[in-house]
Order: structure tokens, then C-alpha cells, then sequence
């Protein structure tokens, strides 16, 4: 009998992983509308199982959230590949920044496991790690192909999806991120005459612990209601 190599899962059954996929698609459709505070009760009867069958995938919310982020990190990684591979490095940035704000604007699941109560320096390293190099090869494409300010930096790319992705949850209306979106895309454009920024005040990690951080105060508030 062949064995499992020490240190690893032996693969699921093909009905296993197919419910495992089943749940996960269910709690991304059950936070996109509640967020990430609904239960694991509510993901299974949205899934059409039963609840010991969620936990015999997952032990806890937090597993499960683990691997939805897993998941996103996956979407936002792909996004950022395919604009590095657009020879229009400007181009590409724009697309991926639009997709990804038009996701974030309609998923409040994607907002709060992204920028909220699910974010941990585990993960923040995970979003730097996966993504950080293309978008880092992409600004420099973008600025040497003279479309992109000189002075912009890589921390103002999650910062510009952190300001989207507020207007949603602040107003409530996930149409406005296209005007908003502009408006800061058109201040990163290289053009004659544009304003020096002030000097950078936050690096990538330091940007990742602070939303880390808000995202404890808020959910510490919404505990204490």
C-alpha cells in the first residue's frame, strides 16, 4: 500500500473536495452580502449541507476564512500578472486597479477578509509576497515608459484600493468607485507641470500593519455595541 510522504495531506476524496469547494463558494456569496460576521450555520444552509459536514472541511470560521483569502490572494495575483504581461504598462495598471476595485466594490466578504477583521501579519505577508514583485516590475515599466509620475511608489497602489474600496462601505453605493478611482488615477499620470508629492510617510509594511490594526479597533467597537 503506498503511503502518504510524512508532513503532508493525503488528497480528498473527489466528493470531499467537491463539497470543500461547495462551502467555499457558498461563504464567499453569504459574506459578500452579510460579511464576514455570518456564521458557519448560515455558509451551510446557503450551501444546501449540513453543518458537520462544513466542520469535517473546516474546524472554525477562521479555517475557512483562511482559505477564502487563499483564494483571493490567488484572484489578485493573476490580476496583477496579467497587466504585467500588457506591453502597455499603463494600460495594464489601470485594468488591473478597475478589476480589482469593481470586485472589492461588489463583495463586502472580499473587503473585510482583504482590508478588515481577517487581515494578520501571516497574511499581509502572503499579499507581499505574491503580488509585490509584478506590481513593483510594473511601475517601473509604467514609469519608463513615461506614463507613470516618477515619485510614485508601490505602497500607493493597496493604498488607492484601500481608499476605493472605504467609498462602498462608507456610502453604501457601489457605483461611485469608477468616479473616485479616476480622479486618483488621473494625479498618477505622468504630465508636464504636475506637483511634487511630499515625501512618503508609510512603507508596504508599515501601510499592511496599520490597516491590520484599524481592522482590531473595528471589530473590538462592533463587540462592545
Amino acid at each position: 500500500m503506498a503511503s502518504t510522504p510524512a508532513g503532508s495531506r493525503p488528497p480528498l476524496r473527489r466528493d470531499a473536495e467537491a463539497n470543500r469547494r461547495r462551502v467555499l463558494v457558498a461563504a464567499r456569496e453569504v459574506f459578500r452580502e452579510r460579511g464576514v460576521e455570518a456564521s458557519l450555520a448560515d455558509i451551510a444552509a446557503h450551501a444546501g449541507l449540513g453543518l458537520g459536514t462544513v466542520y469535517r472541511r473546516f474546524a472554525n470560521k477562521e479555517q475557512l476564512v483562511d482559505a477564502l483569502f487563499d483564494d483571493m490572494v490567488d484572484e489578485l495575483a493573476a490580476l496583477a500578472q496579467e497587466a504585467l504581461a500588457d506591453p502597455d504598462a499603463w494600460h495594464g495598471l489601470v485594468t488591473s486597479l478597475e478589476k480589482a476595485s469593481e470586485v472589492q466594490a461588489f463583495d463586502r466578504g472580499l473587503r473585510e477578509v482583504m482590508f478588515g477583521t481577517a487581515a494578520g501579519p501571516e497574511r499581509q505577508a502572503q499579499v507581499l509576497a505574491r503580488i509585490a514583485p509584478a506590481m513593483d516590475e510594473l511601475l517601473d515599466r509604467a514609469k519608463a515608459q513615461g506614463a507613470l509620475r516618477p515619485d510614485a511608489v508601490a505602497v500607493d497602489i493597496p493604498m488607492i484600493q484601500l481608499m476605493v474600496a472605504s467609498i462602498t462601505d462608507r456610502t453604501g453605493r457601489p457605483d461611485l468607485w469608477r468616479r473616485y478611482l479616476r480622479l486618483l488615477l488621473d494625479g498618477l499620470q505622468a504630465r508636464p507641470g504636475v506637483t511634487d508629492l511630499p515625501g512618503i510617510a508609510i512603507e508596504g509594511t508599515e501601510f499592511m500593519d496599520a490597516v491590520d490594526e484599524a481592522a482590531d479597533r473595528e471589530a473590538h467597537e462592533r463587540r462592545s455595541r
